[in-house]
């Protein structure tokens, strides 16, 4: 998503530490908030069968809901207020949260720990990269945008095909365009906290702004998970 910044107004120091600190407050809250939803929900016998009825008809609602929940996050972001900007952000997180409860039934908890401490190291170095480079990294946002366009296409052939290769092949690339993009989505984090004002204008690109360094994380993570998790016996 391409924030609006089209203004002549430069923000103070305070300012900009403030929409990059507000920004990756609500990315740190909504990993919480998925994190206990998926435990939670892996832990609940109740939760699982609600899911996993009716051919996992359960998982196939909740996929659907967070597509909605993005694209509606998207539609309305002019209009609506920052408190329903970020309540459909701790929604999103509660809702993937409870999809990613299936990670703990598939894999021991040490992998998910060891693949989660891999995936913030990754995330924290690009992080840094992006902030500091003095490259102009839109050109390569653009072009990584479009493989994951490409990545969602062979998914879905793979969803057909079922080939474990292709699988493998897919994580690896998974891992290298989200990597990029974290460097990228933090750069543009950088230039747009250049003209926040502290409106909720502002308040609200800080949301989705955290939406999208919380993909570009679960991605990461995800993707490190079926490399090198180990899975239960």
């Amino acid at each position: 998503m391409t924030f609006d910044t089209q203004t002549s107004y430069r923000a103070s120091a305070d300012e900009r530490q403030k929409f990059v600190t507000r920004t990756y407050m609500w990315m740190g809250l909504a990993l919480i908030i998925s994190a206990l939803a998926a435990y939670y929900t892996a832990t609940s016998q109740q939760m699982l069968n609600m899911l996993f009825a009716n051919r996992a008809m359960g998982f196939k609602i909740l996929a659907i809901g967070e597509i909605a929940l993005v694209f509606i996050l998207s539609m309305t972001l002019r209009n609506i207020s920052v408190f329903g900007a970020g309540l459909m952000f701790i929604a999103y997180s509660v809702v993937n949260g409870i999809t990613l409860s299936s990670i703990f039934l598939v894999f021991n908890i040490s992998s998910i720990a060891f693949c989660f401490g891999g995936t913030a190291l990754m995330f924290i170095a690009m992080s840094i990269y992006g902030k500091a480079t003095k490259q102009d990294l839109s050109k390569a946002g653009y072009y990584l945008m479009m493989a994951v366009i490409g990545l969602v296409v062979v998914s879905l052939i793979n969803w057909l095909l079922k080939s474990s290769t292709l699988d493998w092949l897919i994580s690896i690339a998974t891992v290298v365009v989200f990597t990029g993009l974290t460097a990228y989505d933090t750069q543009k984090i950088l230039y747009t906290a250049q003209r926040a004002n502290g409106s909720d204008a502002y308040k609200k690109i800080a949301i989705v702004a955290a939406l999208e360094l919380y993909l570009d994380f679960i991605n990461i993570f995800l993707s490190l998970l079926r490399l090198f998790g180990k899975k239960n016996n």
